[in-house]
């Protein structure tokens, strides 16, 4: 290999290593069905959403990504506790939720990006994440084992689906709709 190739897999290694996005992983299929994952998977999905916006309010400069991060730090606590709640109501006892090692990647992915890539890498998770989301709290409100999880899982849909809506638009470039609160 000459210089030449050198300088060239070394340029496309940055360059993909600069522009790398790691989503957290999607929840686990029995999280669809079964109470218990279902409240682990749904609290875990919080915890990257408070924690990733908690990052983005420390390090975006941009107005919208930052309002975005403040309202997702609401409504994830707010889901939370709606789930902490509603599993209570089911008999379980849930344990405070915590970040995998995919989740903790991308939130470490974050920490770590410049400013200039940060919105992009930020918004660039919350797409997937979201979808992940979403279809993990659908698919619980229709065959979930346990009716207070399905409730709350069932509540947690339209607030999702405002934030993967926002995060898609904000994405593409566009202007959002008033972001509201719960």
């Amino acid at each position: 290999m000459n210089i030449k190739h050198i300088a060239m897999v070394l340029a496309a290694t940055v360059s993909t290593t600069v522009f790398a996005q790691t989503p957290p992983p999607p929840p686990p299929p029995e999280a669809k069905t079964s109470a218990m994952p279902y409240v682990m998977a749904a609290g875990m999905s919080d915890l990257y959403e408070i924690n990733s916006s908690q990052v983005a309010l420390q390090k975006s400069q941009t107005p919208a990504v930052r309002k975005f991060a403040t309202m997702l730090i609401k409504h994830h606590q707010q889901t939370t506790a709606a789930t902490v709640k509603a599993a209570t109501k089911a008999g379980l006892t849930p344990t405070p939720p915590v970040l995998d090692a995919g989740a903790t990647a991308s939130i470490n992915e974050l920490q770590t990006a410049s400013a200039a890539d940060f919105d992009r890498l930020y918004l660039g998770q919350q797409i997937p994440a979201h979808q992940a989301a979403l279809d993990l709290h659908q698919s619980y409100s229709t065959g979930g084992d346990q009716a207070p999880l399905r409730m709350s899982a069932k509540a947690a849909v339209p607030i999702v689906k405002q934030h993967l809506n926002a995060a898609m638009k904000m994405n593409a470039g566009k202007p959002t709709a008033k972001m509201s609160g719960m």
